[in-house]
């Protein structure tokens, strides 16, 4: 089978900072990181390839800095990765991306496509079920586990607020996954040789027969406004006691600033 994983190159968030002036975030010198829940999305493509055979892709949109996300991917025993690299790409909304990204698995080819269940920075969860829509294919978002697949079907639990729901589909099919569902593996010494070597496949906006008035700044039709950290306040107050004292202390506390 041909899975193909989607993952998002992300700052640190123990590191983002914002420019004042254009309220974008700044990530000159700012670590990156593979997205977290992406991780998880290529231990299920692999754990995948090793029940049912096949082969594995991991496919990312970014500037060239990117193909680090990538090699790290490789380092955990994927098979191939494919960077989506071109200036026309640059400022893409989710909707954009999404495009991009559709037209690049169509080239690619694929029986099962694997994403994060949102990334990081932005926490969307949008590109995944988008990308779906593009290729007219069913979805299933928040996947805790995979009870089953075959050549033809595939079943999963789908995590919701309580409990989870059994969720049968046909194949083809793009899942988005959440961190329950599996622990990644580390890298292996040969993986990370294997890595370090290996070529990195680079497709721009013409290899994928995107258009151009599609993908981008000139294809996003939302934009960002405005982005901010929040305040952080120092004007707490810690109530200590037994749990009715606690209480009763912020009975009188909300009662002196009239909340009560």
């Amino acid at each position: 089978m041909r899975f193909i994983v989607c993952i998002k190159q992300v700052p640190d968030t123990a590191e983002v900072r914002i420019n004042p002036e254009t309220n974008t975030l700044i990530r000159d010198g700012v670590p990156s990181i593979i997205n977290p829940y992406d991780m998880h999305a290529i231990e299920a493509g692999l754990a995948l390839r090793e029940k049912v055979g096949g082969k594995v892709t991991v496919l990312t949109m970014g500037p060239p800095q990117a193909e680090t996300a990538l090699r790290e991917a490789l380092s955990m025993g994927v098979d191939e990765a494919v960077l989506l690299t071109d200036r026309a790409f640059a400022g893409s909304d989710t909707w954009a991306t999404s495009y991009t990204l559709f037209k690049a698995v169509t080239k690619l080819g694929f029986d099962l496509i694997i994403c994060g269940k949102q990334a990081i920075d932005g926490d969307t969860a949008q590109v995944g079920p988008e990308m779906a829509e593009f290729l007219k294919i069913p979805h299933i978002a928040y996947v805790k586990a995979i009870e089953h697949i075959d050549e033809k079907n595939i079943i999963v639990q789908r995590m919701m607020d309580e409990g989870y729901d059994v969720v049968k589909s046909t194949i083809p099919v793009l899942l988005t996954v959440v961190k329950e569902l599996n622990i990644p593996r580390l890298p292996s010494l040969k993986g990370k040789m294997f890595a370090k070597k290996a070529e990195i496949k680079k497709m721009t906006r013409e290899m994928i027969s995107a258009e151009e008035e599609n993908v981008g700044l000139k294809g996003s039709p939302t934009t960002v406004q405005n982005i901010f950290a929040p305040e952080i306040k120092k004007d707490r107050k810690l109530f200590t006691g037994t749990t009715d004292e606690q209480v009763n202390q912020l009975i009188e506390t909300l009662r002196g600033l009239k909340c009560l």
